[in-house]
């Protein structure tokens, strides 16, 4: 049985940062070295949660056999740290959702399946994200998501219990990895959500169509405690 909400946790990239522009540059660049060609729009949109192997795989069709697919992710790797913010943004709504915790006393972190050197770079750009009062990034752990004990290890580093917590993500491993770990999942519906993608269908609490929605939703909660 869930608990009110008490605090928030928040995936990164499709949720808290739309960095699609500098991972799918990245992404990109190891393709051309491939000559294949550049990802579309709708693969940026749809793969960028997914990470390198999403994107790569997007743009292959498929990894071809003759290439070692940890060899390509490292390479997307080299090419995305050396232009790790070049056109990555904060999603609108989402000062104002870090403002409103904050006034409120609620408790926010980070549950990331980006490496923790990717996510030490990315975040001093961010200084209302240095805010967090717990990392949890995708090697913090020897697991990662969907497995729900990163979840409950930002929990229990933020002293709330894990039933009180939410999770907001843009993936359906984001609901997988919430409902393992007996979260509220709320899907970020401003994310990467692709056209094949249906998010009402992952078993979340709630689909939220805007960042502000989230701020309605304890608003609520507040009334009716």
């Amino acid at each position: 049985m869930h608990l009110p909400i008490r605090a928030i946790l928040f995936d990164l990239d499709g949720t808290l940062l739309d960095t699609a522009p500098d991972m799918a540059e990245a992404a990109n660049r190891v393709l051309a070295d491939y000559n294949q060609a550049p990802l579309t729009d709708e693969q940026i949109k749809a793969n960028t949660s997914y990470g390198a192997r999403g994107l790569l795989t997007a743009g292959f069709g498929a990894i071809p056999a003759h290439l070692d697919a940890d060899q390509l992710r490292r390479e997307f790797l080299h090419y995305y740290q050396q232009n790790i913010c070049e056109g990555t943004s904060v999603y609108r709504g989402i000062n104002k959702v870090l403002a409103y915790l904050e006034a409120h006393q609620i408790p926010w972190g980070i549950m990331t399946n980006k490496p923790g050197f990717l996510t030490e770079l990315l975040l001093p750009f961010f200084p209302e994200l240095l805010k967090a009062q717990v990392v949890v990034c995708g090697d913090t752990l020897a697991v990662a998501k969907p497995h729900p004990e990163p979840l409950l290890h930002a929990s229990e580093l933020l002293g709330i219990p894990h039933t009180a917590c939410a999770y907001v993500g843009d993936i359906e491993k984001d609901m997988i990895a919430a409902n393992a770990a007996r979260m509220h999942g709320l899907v970020a519906g401003w994310g990467y959500i692709g056209q094949t993608h249906h998010p009402e269908a992952w078993q979340a609490r709630e689909v939220l169509p805007a960042p502000e929605a989230l701020i309605d939703m304890l608003e609520q909660q507040r009334k009716c405690q």
